[in-house]
């Protein structure tokens, strides 16, 4: 799990926290804890599976911090837990989970140890069909005292096998006073304008409108698309344009910056809300069709995916600054 999560259960999530307590240890073996990116289910993970272990859990509701469990959790080192994910050298986009990852889990869930074990795979969505078939009977025959928590951003690109056989907990589900309540709070010099930005960048989501306010290429979106827009009308000087953003932001900063704004362009063709309300987009989405723009998204995919084979990522703007000239 994230080394930089720091434990704790968000105000839009007590409910299924309270819930979660209440119901211990009649909960069943198989949790899925699931939510959009920036809703802060990794950080309610830990403290949820700090609790299970903790010796004093039910004095206040709350992990202790002090008891031996704990200390163990918080030095890495307790022999009850047990974390799968990706290889820490292969993270890249559609990395999967090893099927002998989950073979490994059987000696943990079948010895017979004093308190409760708790496993944590994520992304779930990691799991190939392998891995996942491997998982199912480990979900049939946890053997006793085990929790096995699987956090998903898309639960619904799970196995039905594996879903079937999971109690689901949404920990996305945020008003919009409670998002706008968390953002006056940590980040009180927005107004309201800028705070509706981030939290339509961010699917209503607060930590990661939080992330976004940090982000260099917010403030860069106008000059960008004055840029695309001399592309496309004066259709010359690609490489130049290619070469000056290459230099301004990291690729990952440019492709997330780029794909915010080619949806909106395809939000406008269709006539739906857009992201990005402080900005004019009506003129450059009128320089294109619909299909040309599913061409260009269809492409920027496939562009991350050469980056991640160390495709240098100044042929890749390249070859897009020449295509958004549409000649």
């Amino acid at each position: 799990m994230q080394k930089d999560v720091v434990a704790q259960v968000y105000p839009w999530q007590q409910t299924v926290w309270d819930t979660l307590t209440g119901r211990f240890p009649k909960l069943g073996h198989g949790l899925l804890f699931y939510g959009k990116k920036g809703c802060g289910k990794e950080a309610f993970a830990q403290y949820f599976l700090a609790w299970v272990l903790c010796a004093n859990r039910y004095a206040n509701n709350v992990p202790c911090g002090e008891c031996g469990s704990c200390l163990w959790l918080k030095s890495d080192t307790h022999p009850n837990y047990v974390h799968i994910s990706t290889d820490e050298e292969n993270k890249k986009q559609n990395a999967k989970i090893k099927i002998e990852k989950i073979r490994d889990l059987l000696p943990f869930v079948q010895q017979t140890v004093d308190g409760w074990r708790v496993i944590v795979i994520e992304p779930a969505e990691a799991l190939n069909m392998s891995s996942a078939n491997a998982l199912l009977k480990t979900l049939e025959e946890p053997g006793d005292r085990v929790v096995i928590i699987l956090l998903a951003d898309h639960y619904l690109k799970l196995p039905a096998t594996i879903r079937s056989r999971l109690q689901h907990f949404a920990l996305d589900r945020i008003s919009e006073a409670q998002a706008d309540e968390y953002l006056a709070q940590y980040l009180p010099e927005l107004n309201q304008t800028q705070k509706q930005l981030l939290l339509n960048l961010s699917n209503q989501m607060p930590l990661q409108a939080m992330q976004l306010a940090e982000a260099e290429w917010l403030n860069k979106r106008q000059e960008f698309l004055n840029d695309w827009q001399k592309l496309v009308t004066q259709k010359n000087m690609p490489m130049a344009i290619a070469t000056k953003w290459n230099k301004a932001l990291s690729f990952s900063d440019f492709a997330q910056m780029f794909e915010y704004l080619l949806s909106d362009l395809i939000c406008v063709k269709l006539n739906q809300q857009v992201k990005n309300p402080d900005l004019d987009l009506i003129g450059l989405s009128e320089q294109y069709t619909l299909e040309f723009l599913f061409t260009i998204y269809s492409d920027l995919q496939q562009s991350k995916q050469f980056i991640e084979q160390n495709v240098q990522s100044n042929l890749v703007l390249d070859q897009l600054c020449i295509k958004l000239m549409n000649i």
